[in-house]
């Protein structure tokens, strides 16, 4: 190559690297073709590379297909803008490619491979390339290791991963990282922690990964405590960590603990540059009761998305501020932002809790004319829930037989208790048949239709369901004592609960529901460990925060009966 054509390939190779590459893409190619360079498989290699990167393969394709020569360099660049961007089988018919026209693939061609196996989640075609690997003996390189561990993990085969893991003489952070998100992933928590706990060094990601697997898999306070441990040994939380700690501290009331977070967030620029923290801090204020700052912190967001109004919305359902929720959607769509499926859960749980029925019906309705989201579950469990609330059960009746895929029993339950609070007992009974069909295990069914049958005198009714009762918990009581080696069956009878009017004795409708709560009660897991970890994070916080936070009460996420997760609790 003579020094003028070194020269333009080198400004070339800056242009390509450059801010300005993404809207100058075909303007650099003009400048290979201008200076011949446009058969340069090294040049070429780099611009295929940036194409990949920039999400523009279709181009690189063009590029590729003019080269008379590609080499392994260019097909390795190829291999991995697929890998990238897809579609990931390319990568695959390419490697095919590069074996029928003889040359050989390297130690950089692998990894990519396994790239797209992964994002294929395809097991066959990544131990043919794993086959590969051992063929030309290349399985001792760390990307190629890192790469099969990450393939067997994306594809939950945990006992082929440990094996590659076992045989690497050096196992960096990355490794390690993978193989604990691959068994937290599955559900074995308890691997995946006593790997974390072997660790040497571990890295931030490393710390987020099993906060968060230990809080998505309902080790709350576990969760809070490893993140308390993450601060003492000197990591700072990223946008990761914040993210995930922030909805552990509101479901377990940790108030003083999330302050703390908000207050490292501002400091840090999180909460400025980094948008999902944002969000998660106005849906963690919100979940506490605090709408003043959830509103502040949303305002002074300085981006916002879809998820960002979602928050507010929501935040306005679950405190009962249903007409503000209902505005601030219209502010929304005002906006330029489109709603989602989540938008319209959220605006129609503010609706049932502001009374808005006909409002809610217009929304359900535009959004499958207008918006063309085709509604779910917990859609048609909101308007089961608004329609049941404001005392319209036949008409939720016919909206859940309408529907065009199975109501599940959170639906069916919905309109039960709607049925019961407007004493319509015969499309109580009808809830109750499906309900009891869904769920035949459930002594909390046979608990409310009982109700039902004893507020309106049906003592005979009420009877059949609690013998229905006593023999499920019949059943429970026998399979606990297969394991606690004792055959007793304490169960109150149905003479216990009931007694005959001629008696004079009135049984009051909730007398068997608070029996059943109390029994839920006795079987949950108490923890003292729980509350001495929450005291923990809220001392660390105290000892932070400059200003002591006012007394505030956390707002409890309860499910409500239509399921829509607005925590309305089935309260208006």
């Amino acid at each position: 190559m003579s020094r003028c054509g070194r020269e333009a390939e080198r400004r070339i190779l800056r242009l390509l690297h450059g801010h300005s590459t993404r809207t100058c893409l075909t303007q650099i190619h003009a400048h290979c073709l201008r200076h011949n360079l446009y058969q340069s498989n090294q040049l070429l290699a780099h611009f295929v590379s940036v194409c990949g990167a920039l999400n523009k393969m279709p181009y690189a394709r063009l590029v590729f297909l003019q080269t008379q020569n590609p080499n392994i360099l260019l097909f390795n660049s190829m291999i991995k803008g697929y890998s990238v961007s897809g579609p990931f089988e390319e990568s695959l018919h390419l490697f095919s490619l590069m074996k029928n026209r003889g040359i050989w693939p390297d130690n950089f061609t692998f990894a990519p491979l396994l790239k797209s196996c992964s994002n294929l989640c395809d097991i066959n075609l990544g131990r043919g390339v794993h086959a590969q690997i051992l063929t030309v003996g290349f399985e001792s390189h760390s990307s190629i290791r890192i790469g099969l561990i990450e393939f067997y993990t994306t594809c939950e085969r945990m006992r082929d991963a440990k094996q590659v893991f076992d045989a690497m003489p050096q196992r960096d952070v990355v490794s390690w990282n993978l193989m604990i998100h691959g068994f937290c992933k599955r559900g074995d928590v308890e691997m995946g922690f006593h790997l974390f706990r072997q660790m040497s060094e571990r890295s931030v990601v490393s710390w987020n990964s099993m906060i968060a697997s230990l809080a998505q898999s309902g080790r709350e306070f576990e969760a809070l405590d490893l993140f308390c441990e993450m601060w003492d040994n000197g990591f700072n939380p990223d946008e990761a960590t914040v993210v995930t700690v922030l909805p552990v501290c509101a479901r377990l009331g940790a108030f003083d603990g999330g302050r703390w977070i908000h207050n490292f967030s501002d400091t840090s620029g999180l909460s400025r540059d980094v948008i999902s923290v944002g969000n998660s801090l106005v849906d963690f204020y919100c979940k506490c009761g605090d709408l003043e700052t959830a509103r502040k912190i949303f305002n002074d967001m300085p981006q916002k998305n879809v998820v960002s109004w979602n928050a507010m919305i929501s935040g306005l359902a679950f405190n009962g501020r249903g007409e503000l929720g209902v505005e601030m959607f219209e502010e929304m769509k005002r906006e330029g932002v489109d709603p989602d499926n989540s938008s319209f859960i959220g605006v129609i749980a503010c609706c049932t809790h502001a009374g808005l029925v006909q409002r809610g019906q217009e929304l359900f309705d535009s959004m499958i004319v207008k918006h063309q989201i085709k509604p779910k579950l917990e859609h048609y469990g909101c308007m089961v829930d608004l329609l049941g609330r404001s005392g319209c059960v036949k008409e939720a009746h016919c909206l859940l037989r309408s529907m065009p895929m199975r109501p599940n029993a959170a639906l069916w339950g919905a309109l039960l208790s709607a049925c019961r609070t407007h004493g319509d007992l015969e499309l109580a009974e009808c809830a109750a048949k499906e309900l009891i069909n869904l769920e035949p295990w459930n002594s909390g069914n046979y608990v409310l239709l009982s109700n039902i049958y004893a507020e309106v005198g049906r003592w005979d009714e009420v009877e059949k369901r609690l013998s229905s009762l006593n023999c499920i918990k019949k059943k429970k009581m026998e399979r606990k004592s297969c394991f606690s080696g004792t055959g007793n069956v304490s169960s109150p009878t149905v003479k216990t609960l009931t007694t005959s009017k001629k008696e004079g004795v009135i049984v009051k409708p909730d007398i068997i529901e608070k029996e059943v709560v109390q029994e839920a009660k006795g079987n949950q897991i108490t923890s003292g460990t729980g509350a001495v970890i929450v005291t923990k994070i809220e001392e660390k916080a105290s000892v932070s925060l400059k200003k002591e936070a006012p007394a505030r009460v956390n707002v409890r996420s309860t499910y409500c009966g239509c399921g829509c997760g607005c925590g309305c609790g089935g309260n208006v």
